[in-house]
């Protein structure tokens, strides 16, 4: 039941922050009992923002504020206000810099305009006892590390590509840890390294293996190649989560992560290699490029869970993978469809940002892609993706970057499949067939519709490629040769696209009675419904 006290965020309302933030300087003294947190970070006016003189609002949750800056100046208690989730500095000029302390969560470390399209490049030092904290993590690249006296020391890390603040990570404790290294494709050295809680390192050797391999291959299927000097996975007990992607410094909890050679099975092994493929895939699809807001979090999750199950069938047997996906898609995800709390695969409202992390954003948010490569060719999908890469590049952005990316590279008009974006809930297809022995021919209509879905009642059709093929009684597929197309192709299977409610498709040379094989490889998210008898089920 929602609750509702809560004012649902809309899509629609969308604004471009006020305010952006370029660098962040953290330094952290950290203590069990109390954490103090020094930021200082450059801020400048956004040119695109649709307000002049807007105050500074930085969001902030359950901190204690020392002091407050702006340009090395002492603030006064009438030049800002505190509420329990803001901090708001009033005539701001364009360009400042502010101190701030204290936190636990981004927004409980430190006021921050907290949002995904604020991309600033951070340098975080940390300062801890020796003893209770001797590794000190963060993300990007290690720059300076020391001795402050012989119970205290400081390390410094600065990551230079700029990344929203909810990729930010600190990991600091007695952890032990597993190393291998790694050559790019241009021959830049990575160091690897897994931190674990003492006496469970032995159990990362899978993951350190699925790393590499996840790293080769981004290279060899999509030119991604990896951009800091470190790359570290950390395992933790106790994390809420399954992974989460923090740049460079990517944080497990330690089920997902670790396997004991001595009872670990096959599937636990299947797992790890996709949880820690997946996160990697993430510094590309998520990182690099992130997301504008949060209605587009299909944009990273979607698109990297595609990537990720390439990966696994690359690995593995590509019809088995396959096989392990429609099942999650089919048991999971079209009952979410089904039920009260379907939504689309970008929604428009949201009441907690953390509810949206769904099978439907997730899983199907990934078939979305994969009809997407389907229509338009494995060539023109990857020249669409290179230019993806090149443009947007260091930019938060919206899904219609990516589709942007694909029509222009294709020359495909995908503003129809977009549909599948903003409509929920599963198609169904309705499949009828005749064959015509005196005229060769073989007729398919398929007929396409959508239930109902809370807040969409009337659906548009969709842009629906159906993977097809003619069987002879033997099981041969036939060469087909489709009515009303100017250049008739003799492959023995074709994409049907079905694009309007109801469509027709003709078939001619059919020398004998034939079955259709529809949705091979289920090539779209939807349910058939045709009249099979139980011969033809059997066969």
């Amino acid at each position: 039941m929602i609750n509702s006290t809560h004012t649902p965020t809309l899509l629609r309302d969308y604004t471009p922050p006020e305010f952006l933030i370029e660098t962040v300087d953290l330094h952290f003294t950290l203590d069990p009992q109390a954490t103090e947190v020094v930021t200082r970070c450059t801020v400048r006016r956004n040119p695109h923002s649709h307000t002049i003189d807007a105050p500074l609002s930085l969001n902030g949750e359950q901190l204690t504020l020392l002091t407050i800056k702006l340009n090395d100046r002492l603030l006064a208690d009438t030049e800002y206000k505190k509420t329990d989730h803001q901090l708001i500095v009033s005539s701001v000029p364009d360009h400042i810099f502010c101190t701030q302390c204290k936190a636990e969560g981004f927004r409980r470390i430190t006021y921050f305009i907290d949002r995904p399209d604020v991309l600033a490049t951070y340098t975080t030092t940390i300062v801890a006892n020796k003893k209770a904290y001797p590794v000190l993590l963060s993300n990007g690249n290690p720059v300076a590390s020391f001795d402050i006296d012989e119970h205290t020391h400081q390390v410094t890390w600065n990551d230079p590509f700029k990344k929203p603040s909810y990729l930010f990570a600190l990991v600091a404790g007695d952890l032990a840890s597993i190393e291998d290294t790694f050559t790019t494709q241009s021959g830049q050295p990575v160091l690897l390294q897994i931190f674990t809680a003492p006496g469970q390192s032995a159990q990362c050797q899978h993951a350190m293996q699925s790393l590499k391999q996840a790293m080769r291959w981004d290279e060899q299927a999509y030119g991604r190649e990896y951009d800091l000097a470190t790359f570290m996975i950390v395992a933790i007990d106790d994390f809420n989560m399954g992974a989460m992607e923090n740049k460079g410094l990517n944080i497990f909890n330690a089920q997902t992560i670790l396997a004991d050679p001595d009872v670990a099975t096959d599937d636990d092994y299947h797992y790890i290699t996709q949880v820690v493929g997946h996160e990697y895939f993430h510094n590309w699809t998520g990182n690099r490029i992130t997301c504008r807001d949060w209605f587009q979090l299909s944009l990273k999750e979607g698109l990297t869970v595609f990537r990720e199950q390439e990966f696994s069938e690359t690995l593995g047997s590509p019809v088995v993978e396959r096989i392990r996906t429609v099942n999650l898609l089919r048991t999971i995800q079209f009952a979410e469809d089904a039920g009260p709390l379907a939504h689309p695969v970008q929604p428009d409202s949201y009441i907690e940002i953390n509810n949206f992390y769904t099978t439907t954003l997730y899983e199907k948010g990934a078939e979305l892609i994969r009809m997407m490569k389907l229509l338009v060719g494995p060539d023109s999908f990857r020249q669409a993706m290179d230019h993806y890469f090149q443009t947007y590049d260091g930019q938060a952005v919206t899904i219609e970057a990516l589709i942007h990316s694909i029509d222009t590279v294709s020359i495909q008009d995908l503003s129809q499949f977009q549909r599948w974006y903003t409509q929920a809930g599963t198609p169904q297809l309705t499949a009828q067939y005749h064959y015509d022995p005196n005229q060769n021919s073989f007729e398919l209509t398929l007929e396409q519709t959508c239930p109902p879905t809370p807040g969409q009642t009337e659906k548009q059709p969709l842009t629906i490629p159906i993977r097809f093929a003619l069987l002879t009684k033997t099981g041969q597929s036939l060469p087909l040769y489709q009515a009303d197309e100017p250049h008739h192709s003799s492959e023995k299977e074709c994409i049907l696209v079905l694009n309007q409610k109801r469509q027709r498709f003709r078939f001619l040379q059919v020398s004998e009675p034939v079955i259709p094989s529809l949705l091979r490889h289920f090539s779209a998210p939807v349910k058939i419904k045709i009249d099979y008898s139980d011969e033809v089920l059997a066969f």
